[in-house]
């Protein structure tokens, strides 16, 4: 599972309920919580690079992994890591306020979508063909927590224009949120912003060939634009936390190399960051 980066607009701290059960980290199998049908982070044929993440975690743990399968939907959290149902989430963003988080693997940044035959090479947000084009964004709600290219679009009075696809999708389809990918080759829309590991993966799936370009965050940016990605594990689990962060940094090369594979765009760790929420 890997959440779509949404910013809070409040600050917030969560703090775990001093009722709440202890429960103990397994001592034979690396339990993971993923969403089945969300490459290309995770499937049920293991087929997304959070698999393979996985995978070469419990190696190094001399433990096989086991999964708990729960569509990536407001909740998740909630629902499983803290339910008890698996130890670890390999996806989550840095420093969620929903679990203890390791330290990043990989940060990753929002980009742009766009046909090459376009030319359009739109690097920013604040570029006025966008006041014109038809854009496409991802949306997670109508509550007003939504990923920051659409916070930012909707800051700068682009509304009309923009078109939102849910990164839920139709779950009956394989691999929904891949369809804001397909509307920018079908035409559908001329530019799309997403964030950066699903579109690298999907940019080169099709026959058409996509330009697929960071975005980069104007001057005084009010939103972030780039996330850290890391394993979230139970508030309390300090040990195990650190335990992981020696695997992500021993097996740091292997790491990379899965990235690459799936065409992640990574970038450096921002100088700042704001606090961010994600789904419960």
């Amino acid at each position: 599972m890997s959440s779509e980066p949404i910013v809070s607009a409040e600050t917030k701290h969560y703090i775990p309920s001093p009722k709440q059960k202890k429960i103990p980290v397994s001592a034979t199998a690396f339990r993971v919580c993923a969403d089945p049908n969300n490459l290309p982070f995770t499937n049920k044929k293991g087929e997304g690079f959070e698999n393979k993440i996985a995978e070469l975690i419990a190696r190094e743990l001399h433990q096989p992994v086991e999964y708990t399968w729960f569509a990536q939907r407001r909740g998740f959290f909630r629902n499983t890591l803290r339910e008890g149902l698996c130890d670890a989430v390999i996806g989550a963003p840095e420093r969620t306020e929903r679990a203890l988080s390791s330290d990043a693997y990989y940060y990753s940044s929002y980009v742009f979508v766009t046909r090459k035959d376009s030319n359009f090479d739109i690097v920013s947000l604040d570029d006025p063909r966008l006041r014109q084009l038809k854009v496409g964004v991802e949306i997670i709600g109508d509550d007003g927590n939504n990923p920051p290219p659409a916070q930012s679009l909707a800051d700068r009075g682009i509304v009309n224009n923009v078109v939102g696809y849910s990164v839920y999708g139709d779950y009956s389809q394989p691999n929904p949120p891949a369809r804001i990918i397909d509307a920018v080759a079908n035409k559908d829309i001329d530019v799309a912003i997403v964030w950066g590991p699903r579109a690298g993966y999907f940019a080169g799936k099709g026959s058409v060939l996509l330009a697929v370009v960071p975005v980069v965050a104007e001057e005084n940016a009010k939103l972030p634009y780039v996330f850290g990605i890391s394993i979230g594990v139970r508030y309390g689990e300090d040990e195990f936390k650190e335990k992981l962060n020696n695997i992500l940094s021993d097996r740091r090369v292997e790491i990379e190399k899965i990235l690459s594979k799936y065409h992640v765009p990574l970038v450096a760790k921002p100088e700042h960051q704001l606090d961010l929420e994600v789904g419960e």
